[in-house]
């Protein structure tokens, strides 16, 4: 069942329109879709995210707009970029049968023995494009990263079978890698292999190298 969110149709639409919704506490949004009108709406900042926090990322949110609901996914959304805060919103109206493609967020887990043994793990993917129907998106996909040893890596291939969904990548796309201790040492500058002074006079020393 779709988690129900209230929105109201805006009429206004001038700049100062926006701030008022804003100052409110609502978020200006949008709907689109292949079989809807564009929309202009609002909806109320507290109850969106109480709405994101139930139904997730992209789950389905049954819009009620004044009365008429559609069924719509978070399609994408703008933050303030210094608060933080969520100020515009894009609903993307949905067919529970037709297939669409989202990004849904990718997630390591476990503890790989790479790093266990003083690898460093590193992550290059954390979305991943999928296909699927609106009501089979998942929250997130998971990728166990426990047998990854010293460097090694792991590719989409790797990601097990999580739902009825079809990965947009390219099978041997990595995903995460072990980098070798010495490595990583050694993009550090190599400024632990001379020993024997203060750091500031390392600092010093190493500081040239950077400008070139």
């Amino acid at each position: 069942m779709s988690t129900v969110l209230q929105a109201k149709e805006r009429k206004e639409l001038r700049r100062s329109a926006l701030r008022k919704i804003r100052a409110n506490g609502n978020i200006p949004a949008v709907i689109y879709g292949a079989r809807v009108e564009s929309k202009p709406v609002s909806v109320s900042s507290a109850d969106l995210t109480k709405t994101i926090r139930t139904a997730g990322r992209n789950g389905i949110i049954s819009l009620d707009i004044d009365g008429n609901k559609v069924d719509v996914i978070l399609s994408d959304y703008q933050e303030d970029t210094i608060k933080r805060d969520i100020i515009h919103v894009d609903f993307l109206a949905v067919d529970k049968q037709s297939k669409i493609t989202v990004d849904v967020r990718l997630v390591l887990t476990g503890e790989a023995a790479g790093v266990k043994d003083g690898g460093v793990l590193q992550q290059s993917l954390h979305e991943l494009s999928i296909t699927t129907t609106a009501d089979k998106i998942p929250p997130q996909i998971e990728l166990d990263v426990t047998n990854l040893q010293v460097g090694e890596t792991a590719t989409v291939a790797d990601i097990l079978h999580q739902g009825d969904f079809t990965i947009n990548h390219e099978e041997d796309e990595v995903i995460a890698s072990i980098l070798p201790p010495k490595q990583e040492e050694e993009i550090n500058a190599g400024e632990q292999q001379e020993g024997g002074h203060p750091d500031n006079e390392e600092g010093r020393e190493t500081e040239p190298v950077s400008k070139e």
